[in-house]
């Protein structure tokens, strides 16, 4: 995510974009991700020599079909972002002609709250959709990580660092995933993102509180 913050009102806005990626199926779509200030294709590149290095580690075969996330609002304590690669399962029907791989940006946040979750999955012809969150009681979730290849919304950030090297970062943790050496990133204090919308592609916690779970089919996905 490609963000710069304006001193005086402390928002943020994307400035760059990644290069197609492949979707699902095969069907290429054209993904805009924020891939934090730095041209897109050396970002790719830098991440392609890692990943043949070993230096990039996953943490799970993800299936290769992505998920949308929304929030009213997001807030976090302890904010880190990177870029990497995600790898689907050997074979897997959804990699086209990735190779397997996507491009992500991993966001983490040591403490989240997010009010009016909505999370769906496009399953072919008909969406699996989870709302959360939307009473008295929101969201929660600690050592939050999300692999993203789109993020939009009304940012800001307090005490924000950009230009970090991956592997030094320190704002979420002694718990939170590093990137590898080399790679840029960027951290802060907090974070808060209003109108939040996401294409993920993983998340993990280590707590995830969800009160108020609703889940169902339905025939369309997150507004």
């Amino acid at each position: 995510m490609a963000l710069s913050e304006n001193p005086e009102s402390g928002s943020a806005s994307e400035v760059s974009e990644t290069p197609e990626v492949p979707a699902r199926r095969g069907r290429v779509r054209a993904r805009r991700a924020a891939v934090m200030a730095v041209p897109a294709t050396l970002v790719a590149a830098t991440l392609a020599v890692l990943t043949a290095e070993g230096a990039l580690g996953v943490q799970f075969a993800i299936s290769g079909m992505p998920f949308t996330v929304t929030a009213s609002e997001l807030k976090g304590e302890g904010f880190e972002q990177y870029g990497g690669l995600d790898h689907m399962a050997p074979g897997s029907p959804n990699e086209g002609d990735t190779g397997g791989q996507v491009l992500v940006v991993t966001s983490v946040i040591k403490k989240a709250t997010l009010t009016k979750l909505c999370q769906s999955v496009d399953l072919g012809g008909t969406n699996l959709l989870i709302t959360a969150g939307g009473g008295e009681k929101k969201v929660s979730a600690t050592d939050l990580t999300t692999d993203s290849t789109e993020l939009s919304g009304d940012a800001a950030f307090r005490n924000i660092e950009i230009g970090n090297d991956a592997s030094t970062l320190t704002k979420a943790g002694d718990n939170a995933p590093k990137g590898p050496i080399g790679v840029f990133s960027q951290q802060s204090d907090t974070v808060r993102i209003a109108n939040l919308r996401q294409t993920n592609y993983a998340t993990t916690a280590a707590v995830f509180k969800l009160p108020g779970l609703k889940l169902r089919f339905s025939s369309s996905g997150c507004p």
